[in-house]
């Protein structure tokens, strides 16, 4: 017994230092974070009082915010699907297609290493209304081109655009892993079973088996399209008229440039509150479709 009771205890002092840095790195600000929220806190003040849930109200009251949440889940419903899929399809046609595989895989990918904010101005570039690449191409195919970033009716769309570009490459190398690790005697069967056709082998063997990986990219997907800010904080700060809000560049508008730090922490509650409940609600909904082998 006293044997036990002394591993129990060498257990405890082998993991209190990664449970040290898990409380202080993580539990720790989020603790803080919801007693700010709790506060009138304001950058560079050294008082504060606490008023409730009074940031609470004023937040729920706040058009902006609710525009801000509806145009974060209309970005996330655009780019995850959009992300997913052309990481897939892309994934398919570089291991059908034997030569230059590796150029291909490493042309895709290079968005994926490349800073946001630097693309962002690229894109900003490319998507300017007078000398713009996009808006030249359309006048070539005599289509007129619109102000992208300005104009309520495409600045969200724009920006969705520019997150699929910058996130399929890496689903595509996920998808690229995943394919790798389907036995080929699966595919063999199936034929010996009749499914020989193309569109055959995809549906009853390649996303099938893929379907772990495919819970996988759509949740790393969902986190980071919720993360969005460089895009909106470069190309449009968030407008025009809030069409490109969302909530995390209006989480640094309120902390940072309005200095209201405990608005700013509720909405910075309900933004990681949001994220959970979108991310067990994916985990719950994919895992039902999953089929693991």
């Amino acid at each position: 017994m006293a044997t036990r009771s002394g591993e129990h205890g060498l257990a405890w002092l082998a993991v209190s230092p990664a449970l040290l840095l898990l409380v202080g790195l993580l539990f720790g600000p989020v603790a803080a974070v919801v007693l700010f929220s709790l506060t009138d806190w304001q950058l560079g003040s050294f008082t504060f009082h606490f008023i409730g849930i009074a940031n609470f109200r004023a937040l729920f009251a706040d058009p902006t915010f609710w525009k801000a949440l509806t145009n974060t889940l209309v970005y996330v419903a655009i780019v995850v699907p959009g992300t997913v899929l052309l990481g897939l399809v892309v994934a398919l046609l570089i291991e059908t297609s034997p030569g230059l595989r590796g150029f291909y895989r490493a042309a895709h990918f290079l968005p994926v290493m490349s800073t946001m904010s630097a693309m962002a101005i690229v894109w900003g570039t490319m998507l300017h209304p007078t000398i713009g690449l996009v808006n030249r191409a359309l006048g070539v195919m005599g289509i007129s081109g619109v102000n992208w970033l300005r104009d309520e009716r495409t600045a969200l769309l724009a920006l969705a655009l520019i997150g699929i570009w910058q996130g399929f490459g890496f689903a595509m190398v996920l998808f690229v892993s995943g394919l790798k690790a389907v036995p080929q005697q699966l595919y063999d069967a199936a034929a010996v079973d009749g499914a020989d056709g193309v569109l055959d082998r995809l549906r009853f063997v390649t996303l099938p088996m893929l379907g772990p990986v495919t819970m996988f990219v759509v949740i790393l997907t969902a986190k980071r399209s919720f993360e969005v800010f460089d895009s909106v904080r470069v190309l449009t700060q968030g407008g025009p008229n809030y069409a490109s809000e969302v909530l995390l560049h209006r989480l640094y508008t309120e902390s940072f440039d309005f200095l209201h730090m405990g608005y700013g922490a509720a909405l910075t509650v309900v933004y990681l509150a949001v994220i959970v409940l979108l991310t067990l609600t994916q985990a719950r909904l994919l895992e039902r479709r999953v089929h693991y082998s």
